[in-house]
């Protein structure tokens, strides 16, 4: 298949900014890919080579890709990164730069052609290049490609080898393509929806749905080895609300203020993933080593929270700590020491060969108790059940004094199956900080900044956040945010945001503000706020609570906590927004 094609499409994709029209063409692109290659187009549609949990990037550094585009062009390196400064963008400067290339027929010929294939091949053993040598052999493997590329091609093939090809397409559209490509229009795609739950590979499903149609898809099952989306819980304001909701009894149980683990115990290895099914194993050693002799059964999935500990007390230490883990290659042995963690586990999703996510949260919970032994590394979470609103209050002051956030209450009926993926009142947390007005943290995805002025004057003034609506896959404007950050962190925020700034609004993001500056809505921060207030101005839940009035975030501060542990769709939600907000009202009118 000839990668025009392809390239042609995302032209097309990246030339508008409605979702409907970008489906549509992913949807013409998939119908005419051959089964046997629609994983690749998948994943180079993504800007990646295989799904996240395989934990093998593309990413070439800029430099060395300048450098390729030097020698293929004849340009020189300045003149190359004279045009990255002119356009803002490496894949648009090698289209310029292949546009004007000099002595042309000493590089290429007409009659190539370059062809998915191929530029997947070339991406891979870049990927895979390492030890001595192996910046040289990446940068000729790009000028490879670059030598048979038209100028368009060599936008989206510098694009996707620097890591930041950005279509504005997400998992979800991808989604909606597959199922109206695939199954004439959007009913398959509850279908698709579930399988990627529990098998979170769109390549694999493409194949899957090209290969063998429903019926493929209708197979897939959990694998060892491939992390499962993570069930989320709702929120309510008050412990009698949550009773309400859950019949009048449920299990109640600490909610961790921690990192979030998906063990994959084998018998032969174990495997460790994040909420965004990153593979973290090599940075908790300890962790494999507790949970294998912790599990006494043969094979295991399951769900808990890594939390810090300190050394000397004993005692809970927040999530900032165990932060300090992640994405470390060395020194693992001294951050084990001076940050051990132990791991709660809460939840089994795959035993012995079973799905265990069909059966009720009560049986999950004793196969647990069968199944993994206290070992002081690992523990059970620690849990009640009750309907009795005193006894849970005094299980809520203890979860807060032993350095918990909060409980979580869980669904004990038969409907309490565990729904990967989703965010349902079959799990309702309920933390410290709920009261008439907002003070429960919530996560939202930085969108857009506005220029400092005073003593802000060269960095920014202030972040534009956005809450995530998953029915239309968009961010929604909720406030402004500049209170909460230290010198130091204003100082940094223009550097940390370079390679992610735009001329414009992301396709997926909803403004009727204009920011000075623009992003990927791919960073998010966690912030507290007065209140939740209706607003003419932004655009998060607008029109749900009042025509022309969406919901905004007063007073929001910044608490300096990076949430580099949740992906921009696992952000606080518009939904979640609309419930604070009445949950607000309704305890002022008490």
């Amino acid at each position: 298949m000839l990668y025009s094609v392809v390239a042609e499409t995302y032209e097309k994709i990246e030339n508008t900014s409605k979702r409907l029209e970008m489906t549509d063409h992913l949807v013409a692109l998939l119908k005419s890919t051959p089964p046997d290659i629609i994983d690749k187009v998948i994943y180079l549609t993504q800007g990646k080579l295989y799904p996240d949990y395989v934990g093998i990037e593309l990413g070439l550094a800029d430099k060395m890709a300048i450098r390729a585009i030097s020698r293929v062009s004849g340009l020189s390196e300045k003149e190359v990164e004279a045009l990255l400064h002119r356009h803002g963008d490496l894949g648009t400067a090698a289209e310029a730069a292949l546009n004007n290339k000099r002595q042309m027929s000493l590089f290429t010929f007409e009659s190539e052609k370059l062809t998915v294939e191929k530029v997947y091949g070339n991406f891979e053993k870049i990927a895979r290049a390492t030890g001595a040598g192996s910046q040289d052999r990446k940068i000729n493997l790009l000028i490879e490609l670059l030598n048979i590329a038209t100028p368009l091609e060599a936008r989206y093939i510098v694009r996707t080898v620097v890591g930041k090809l950005r279509l504005g397409m997400a998992d979800m559209t991808i989604l909606d393509a597959l199922s109206i490509a695939f199954g004439g229009d959007k009913e398959m795609r509850k279908e698709v929806e579930r399988a990627y739950n529990v098998h979170p590979d769109l390549g694999y499903i493409a194949k899957k749905l090209a290969e063998e149609g429903i019926n493929g898809i209708k197979s897939i099952k959990l694998t060892l080895g491939v992390p499962i989306r993570a069930m989320l819980a709702e929120r309510l304001p008050s412990l009698e609300e949550i009773l309400e909701k859950m019949g009048g009894e449920a299990a109640f149980e600490y909610k961790y203020d921690g990192m979030r683990i998906q063990a994959h115990v084998g018998k032969n290895k174990t495997l460790l993933y994040s909420r965004r099914l990153e593979n973290v194993t090599s940075q908790f050693p300890d962790i494999v080593e507790a949970i294998s002799h912790a599990f006494e059964g043969e094979e295991g999935i399951f769900d808990g929270e890594a939390v810090p500990v300190d050394i000397n007390t004993g005692e809970l230490l927040p999530f900032q700590m165990v932060s300090h883990r992640r994405g470390r290659k060395y020194g693992i042995e001294r951050i084990m020491e001076e940050i051990p963690v132990v791991l709660f586990v809460f939840d089994v999703l795959y035993l012995n060969g079973k799905d265990m996510t069909q059966v009720p949260y009560p049986e999950r919970r004793t196969a647990l108790e069968k199944w993994i032994k206290d070992t002081g590394n690992v523990r059970l979470a620690h849990r009640i059940v009750s309907g009795d609103i005193d006894e849970i209050k005094k299980f809520f002051n203890r979860a807060i004094e032993d350095g918990c956030e909060g409980v979580v209450a869980k669904n004990i009926g038969e409907e309490s199956i565990y729904r990967a993926g989703a965010r349902e009142f079959l799990w309702i947390k309920y933390k410290k900080d709920y009261r008439a007005e907002l003070a429960d943290t919530i996560d939202l995805v930085v969108v857009g900044a506005f220029a400092g002025k005073g003593r802000r004057k060269g960095t920014y003034g202030a972040l534009l956040m956005a809450a995530y609506n998953p029915d239309a896959d968009r961010f929604e404007t909720v406030c402004k945010l500049g209170s909460g950050f230290t010198d130091e962190q204003l100082a940094a925020l223009p550097r940390m945001f370079e390679d992610i700034k735009r001329d414009t609004p992301h396709p997926r993001v909803w403004s009727e503000l204009k920011a000075d500056y623009w992003f990927e809505p791919v960073k998010v921060l966690e912030i507290i706020g007065a209140e939740i207030t209706l607003s003419p101005t932004h655009t998060c839940a607008r029109d749900v609570l009042e025509k022309g009035a969406g919901l905004a975030v007063r007073f929001p501060r910044f608490t300096g906590r990076w949430r580099d542990d949740k992906k921009p769709e696992d952000a606080t939600t518009t939904h979640e927004i609309v419930e604070m907000y009445q949950a607000q009202i309704k305890n002022v009118k008490k």
